[in-house]
């Protein structure tokens, strides 16, 4: 079937652009230079979605923004995102039409790629229904397996995911909630006559809430996809690192025993015993809160980065001014308390953060103006990047929040079946 070859016209949801036979061979998408050699129609409806003979038109139910961007790069060879469009939909765009990942901008690549790695696990979630369709009878019994383990892990990680995994998460709240004020009261001054009294009740509780913790790391361990991957994982690190001191000071204690002589052991009991402190963290598991916090660090490491420059640069040179102002020129008043550069930074610092406790403060005309202009900076500099960190903050909330929707929809299933 022979096709007119003097122009061809793209249609790409409703928008029309028309490119003469020369234009077409050497296009630089893929897509749209395989119509210059399709040689019949069902050539052409491989590539595209309909086709008008007499017109020559190609139709193609794609975005027409999406595009109209696209053809932007053909023509001054600079690739962006679209405005208020997500990331990966407009990634799949240009897979569509023969772009790869690196003919974007620097910044866009590193929102792709951020993105992405968000993106992830949902993304692998969804796709394992379409994996196992064509399985024999002996790999559906191993995906009944692997089903039991997936469920076992989401009651373990996702407190959202199931009716079981709401009520592990209640326990294990409760549980660190009790194990927290025990590590609170255990520092009040009338502890120990209370302890002497009680039969060491509070020991009891602090075993059974030792082994609860660490029966759930355990299980988390075992139903685990990648052993690797799960000691790797932050929140998995401070388990272990609320966990292991009890057992280290049991340890210990069983082989100093209550000898006072042994000063150092004594200290590093009383550290590895106020470590228990992580328990609070794993509240993260359960809090988006918590989480969000968490992700947010995590994502504006550049900007909190950024932040502490501002921070330790001001210090600096306010710090050497106040110093000099204060106690460096006038040696019959001087101020004692800005003896040194260290000292005047510990004012520069509650002063830019506009705490002011009062310990310390200038008493001279010019180190007084200069304590305003550092308050004044302070507020500056600090509001720069929070903005950013706001924002960051806001898109894992609802990130989150989206997940946590996902899982509550099967946990209504559970309550209906």
């Amino acid at each position: 079937m022979n096709f007119p070859r003097d122009s061809f016209t793209l249609n790409v949801g409703g928008a029309k652009y028309s490119f003469s036979q020369e234009a077409i061979k050497d296009f630089p998408l893929r897509r749209v230079s395989r119509l210059h050699d399709c040689c019949s129609e069902k050539d052409v409806l491989e590539v595209c979605d309909d086709y008008d003979r007499e017109r020559n038109e190609y139709f193609f139910d794609r975005h027409s923004e999406a595009f109209g961007f696209i053809m932007m790069y053909v023509k001054y060879g600079k690739l962006r995102f679209v405005p208020q469009m997500c990331e990966l939909s407009f990634y799949n765009e240009m897979i569509y039409w023969g772009l790869e990942r690196s003919q974007l901008e620097f910044c866009c690549q590193r929102r792709l790629d951020d993105r992405m790695s968000d993106t992830y696990t949902y993304l692998s979630d969804e796709s394992k229904p379409d994996e196992s369709c064509n399985v024999n009878e002996e790999a559906q019994q191993v995906a009944e397996g692997n089903k039991w383990l997936e469920r076992m892990r989401r009651t373990f990680e996702e407190p959202t995911s199931s009716l079981a995994a709401q009520i592990l998460a209640v326990v294990s709240i409760l549980f660190v909630i009790v194990s927290m004020v025990v590590l609170c009261a255990s520092t009040l001054p009338d502890w120990k006559t209370a302890e002497n009294r009680s039969v060491e009740e509070h020991r009891i509780i602090e075993a059974i809430c030792i082994g609860w913790f660490t029966a759930e790391c355990i299980v988390r361990f075992i139903v685990s996809k990648d052993k690797c991957e799960f000691v790797k994982r932050p929140l998995n690190i401070i388990d272990l690192m609320a966990i292991t001191p009890y057992y280290v000071s049991v340890l210990m204690t069983i082989l100093t025993g209550e000898n006072p002589q042994l000063q150092r052991a004594g200290v590093t009991l009383r550290v590895l015993r106020m470590m228990r402190i992580f328990w609070v963290i794993k509240l993260a598991r359960h809090f988006i809160g918590l989480q969000t916090l968490g992700l947010t660090l995590k994502r504006c490491y550049r900007e909190m980065v950024m932040l502490l420059v501002f921070i330790c640069v001001a210090m600096a040179i306010f710090g050497a001014l106040s110093q000099l102002l204060e106690h460096g020129l006038d040696l019959e008043t001087r101020n004692e308390d800005y003896s040194s550069i260290p000292a005047a930074c510990w004012w520069v610092i509650i002063s830019m953060t506009t705490v002011g406790y009062g310990d310390m403060y200038p008493i001279s005309v010019p180190g007084r103006i200069l304590g305003g202009m550092c308050v004044v900076s302070g507020i500056v500099l600090l509001a720069l990047p929070i903005t950013f960190i706001y924002h960051s903050f806001v898109q894992c909330y609802h990130e989150l929040k989206f997940k946590s929707a996902r899982y509550g929809r099967s946990l209504s299933n559970e309550y209906l079946n």
